[in-house]
This record gives C-alpha cells, structure tokens and sequence, in this order.
C-alpha cells in the first residue's frame, strides 16, 4: 500500500508510486508524474493527476485536471469541470460542469451538461453538451 501525505484536506502521493487496487479520499487528491492506480479511484473532492500516470478503472472526483499522456481505462465521473491535456486517453468522460480537451486527446464519448471545449485535434466518440467549442485543428 502506499502512503499518501495530508496536508488539511489535501492528500498528496508521492511520485512514481503504484496504488494496488481501489483507492478512496474525502478530500483532494493530488498524484504527481507517473502514479499508477489500479483500480478504482475515488475522490470526494479536486483530483490532479499528474503526466503518464494511470488509472485501471473508472474515475469519480468533484472536479478534475488530468495531466498530459494519463491513461484512464473506466469512465471519468466528475460533478463540475473537468480539464484533460494533451494526448491523454480515456474511455469517456461525463461532467456537470464544462469540458476542456486539449490536442492529442483520445477520448470515447463526452457528455457535459455545460460547454465542451476542444482545442486542436482529438480523437473521440460523441460529444453529447449544451454546447460544443471547437478551436484549431
């Protein structure tokens, strides 16, 4: 099992550290470069998950930012916005609030019940919003 740092109602991970199954946290969850959950992860609060680093199940949090090349293999639960850099893959995203999803990312379908943004080139299934933003390609 691995330690996680709280600093108030923040708990921090510590780098290239490896989650063996479902991982819960009431409050914010930040995880830095190449962490790796494998399960299911659960977060009552923001979630940050830092660059190349993986999930192996579906994700549920508050609000997210999902760092460049981050593997989520489940669907990506989030009650307001969510914001997803570049070439990350995800099996499909369902938020309340807005949607951000820079060039690169490989996403299944999107479902938002404010506005999607996508900057650039991506790769995805449906975009389901009250709006869809499209900037570049």
């Amino acid at each position: 099992m691995m330690k996680l740092f709280q600093r108030g109602d923040t708990y921090i991970a510590s780098r290239g550290a490896f989650f063996d199954g479902n991982v819960r946290v009431n409050g914010n969850l930040i995880l830095p470069p190449e962490t790796h959950v494998w399960g299911r992860l659960l977060v009552g609060g923001r979630l940050e998950i830092g660059p190349r680093s993986s999930v192996g199940e579906g994700v549920e949090s508050q609000s997210a930012i999902i760092g460049s090349h981050v593997k989520i293999k489940g669907p990506l639960r989030v009650l307001e916005d969510v914001l997803v850099c570049d070439h990350a893959r995800i099996q499909s995203i369902n938020a309340g609030g807005n949607v951000t999803l820079r060039s690169g990312v490989g996403v299944g379908e999107v479902r938002s019940d404010e506005t999607i943004y996508v900057y650039g080139r991506i790769r995805s299934g449906r975009l389901l919003g009250r709006n869809v933003k499209v900037y570049g390609n």
